[in-house]
């Protein structure tokens, strides 16, 4: 048997659980180094590690990072950090000749990312990034037909994401409600959908434009919903707020938030209407591509459904995407998955529809649909995991690289500038691609 690749995975938040128990279900991989500022993080990582009858791994602060690099001897990164911090474990795995993987979006800013892209250009270095998006089955259908001619040339894309007030709020509890941290919603979350459409229609976009605003969460609002409470824990005003997150309830959440403030002080479950968020949770963008095709995006985080409708308009006719991940919301964030509380991954049961339908020039209308799995991100998870780690050509294809993601940033990149500007942005004026 080959030796297993001697892995590290730094930032062990939420999100680092699916790179922990997938590595740790591979005899081709050993964890061997945790990176985190908080070892009790660490430490619930580590029994992950211990169930899956793995060896603990060796826990190391981020300021030991490099020497970590060079101690364990690291062949693969995982990167899950906060979004802004990225860069800086990247760059100095990429230059110690180690592969890395990053969870998405790769970068929150234009200065980051293209120190990125200059980097692996310059050490010749494999950088993935996770958008797991592509391995969706029902994206994966509509790529089918669209690639197959099924609506001939594509004209236009209207693309409308709807984030309903669990998940959506959710971004406005935690670290994401700093613009500086996240990139805002148009880089940490809507970059799937830019790097789905890039993917889609084979082509790259090139001039961006967009009006951006806070309408729903934060303090300035009439809406009559904000609660006077600075974080839920310990507050017997947020407990019949249906806004609240409740840490304690949760088991997962409790063991890698709560039990963890006492070394950092972070928490995870600010109120969404407190003071101290920087990000949009209404934004609408005009794109064009250079294909010839344009979009039209829209993102509302405050809506009582979650799901997403895609259009294409093409010569032969028009594909329709309808996902309902949710139908309704149920009051109270109280989840039996830490997952879901983070990533919207459990819709039932408020579950909807999900279809693709192709209505041709001059025929009825065909039903396309593919069984929606409702397992991490449409069953994308496990696939994702499948095409970063396992040797599957098939899959592997699909992953995308250090210049297409990106491609997938730069549409929010250039519209968190035109947000600021309220003019059009071209997007080789934000990235050296």
């Amino acid at each position: 048997m080959p030796t297993p690749v001697r892995t590290a995975v730094v930032g062990t938040g939420n999100r680092a659980q699916l790179f922990t128990e997938g590595l740790a279900k591979r005899d081709g991989y050993d964890v061997v180094a945790l990176c985190d500022p908080n070892s009790v993080r660490m430490a619930f990582h580590n029994r992950m590690l211990l169930a899956a009858g793995r060896r603990p791994a060796h826990q190391w602060p981020p300021a030991r990072f490099d020497e970590m690099i060079r101690v364990e001897r690291i062949e693969l990164l995982v990167v899950t950090t906060v979004d802004a911090t990225h860069n800086r474990y990247i760059e100095a795995a990429l230059r110690a000749g180690v592969r890395v993987i990053s969870e998405k979006p790769m970068t929150t800013d234009a200065t980051k990312a293209q120190s990125i892209l200059d980097t692996v250009r310059e050490t010749g270095g494999e950088l993935a990034v996770a958008y797991n998006y592509r391995f969706n089955p029902v994206h994966r259908k509509v790529r089918e037909l669209l690639a197959g001619g099924a609506i001939g040339d594509i004209h236009s894309v209207h693309f409308e994401w709807l984030l309903d007030v669990s998940h959506g709020a959710d971004y406005f509890r935690r670290w994401h409600r700093d613009k500086a941290n996240s990139g805002g919603l148009m880089v940490h979350k809507a970059s799937h959908h830019f790097d789905l459409v890039n993917w889609w229609l084979g082509a790259e976009p090139r001039i961006v434009y967009g009006q951006g605003q806070l309408a729903f969460y934060g303090p300035d609002h009439k809406h009559g919903y904000a609660r006077d409470y600075a974080r839920a824990h310990g507050s017997e005003t947020s407990l019949d707020d249906p806004f609240a997150l409740h840490l304690a309830d949760n088991a997962t959440l409790k063991e890698l938030y709560l039990d963890a403030e006492v070394e950092d002080g972070y928490y995870r479950d600010r109120n969404v209407f407190a003071p101290g968020v920087t990000i949009e949770d209404d934004m609408a963008l005009l794109v064009s591509y250079d294909s010839g095709a344009s979009m039209s995006y829209h993102l509302t985080a405050y809506s009582p459904a979650e799901g997403y409708r895609v259009m294409f308009n093409g010569s032969g006719g028009r594909l329709e995407l309808n996902v309902e991940e949710s139908t309704w919301t149920m009051p109270h964030l109280r989840v039996a998955s830490a997952r879901g509380a983070v990533h919207g991954d459990l819709a039932a049961p408020t579950a909807g529809q999900t279809s693709i339908t192709l209505r041709p020039l001059w025929s009825p209308p065909e039903d396309h649909t593919v069984d929606h799995d409702h397992a991490g991100h449409g069953g994308a998870d496990a696939r994702v995991l499948a095409a970063l780690l396992d040797d599957d050509p098939t899959h592997a294809a699909d992953v995308a690289d250090a210049r297409q993601a990106a491609l997938a940033l730069v549409t929010g990149l250039a519209a968190n500038r035109s947000f600021e500007t309220g003019r059009p942005v071209r997007t080789s004026d934000v990235l050296d691609l």
